[in-house]
C-alpha cells in the first residue's frame, strides 16, 4: 500500500494479525461478538447531529459536497474500556425514509437493528489503516488515555428500500485484549 490516495479504501487486508483479521472481516454484527466476549458491554452515544460529511463519504453516500446528513458516532465499551468506535452517515432526506428510527436510538446499538432485519442488505467491507490527522482517528482517540500510532478501520453500507446508511468501525487497541 506504498504511494496510496489519502481517500482510498481497501476491499484486502495486508500486513496485519491474524487477530486483528479476525476481527475487521467478521461480517456478522459486531455488537453481538462483542457482547459474547464481555461481562459488561454498553454503548455510549458522544455525537449525533445533521452535519456535512467528510470527503471519503461523499461519493459512496452520493452526496453534494454541502448537503446535510445525520451523522452519529459511539464507542462500544466492555466494561470501562472502549473498544470500537463508530460513525454512522445517513442522508437526511433518508431519516425520514428506511431509516426514520435512527434518530431515537440514543445509546441503543445501531447493530440491533441492522442484523434484525433480513431485508436489509450489505456491501463488502472496505479497510483502511487511520493515523493522526484522519478524522476517524482524531474522533476514535479522543476517549483514549494513550494514542496509538495508527488504527484500523472498517466501512459499509447497509441499504434498505434503496436507501443507505454507511457504518464505519475505528478498532480500538483494547478490542485485541477480548478474546477470538
Amino acid at each position: 500500500m506504498n504511494n496510496v490516495h489519502p481517500l482510498a479504501w481497501y476491499s484486502a487486508l495486508t500486513s496485519i494479525s491474524y487477530h486483528q483479521r479476525n476481527w475487521l472481516q467478521d461480517r456478522g454484527s459486531l455488537t453481538r461478538r462483542i457482547q459474547d466476549r464481555c461481562a459488561q458491554f454498553c454503548v455510549k452515544r458522544v455525537f449525533q447531529s445533521l452535519s456535512r460529511v467528510y470527503g471519503d463519504e461523499l461519493d459512496v453516500m452520493g452526496l453534494r459536497v454541502n448537503e446535510l446528513a445525520m451523522v452519529r458516532e459511539v464507542y462500544l465499551y466492555c466494561g470501562d474500556t472502549p473498544v470500537v468506535f463508530a460513525h454512522s452517515v445517513v442522508a437526511h432526506k433518508n431519516l425520514r425514509g428506511a431509516w426514520r428510527g435512527l434518530s431515537g436510538l440514543g445509546n441503543k446499538s445501531l447493530g440491533t437493528v441492522l442484523f434484525t432485519n433480513p431485508r436489509i442488505k450489505r456491501t463488502p467491507l472496505e479497510f483502511k489503516k487511520v493515523s493522526r490527522g484522519h478524522f476517524l482517528y482524531d474522533r476514535a482517540c479522543i476517549r483514549l488515555p494513550e494514542k496509538p500510532v495508527n488504527l484500523w478501520a472498517r466501512r459499509s453500507l447497509f441499504t434498505l428500500h434503496g436507501q443507505s446508511i454507511l457504518v464505519t468501525e475505528v478498532f480500538l487497541p483494547a478490542i485485541l485484549e477480548l478474546p477470538l
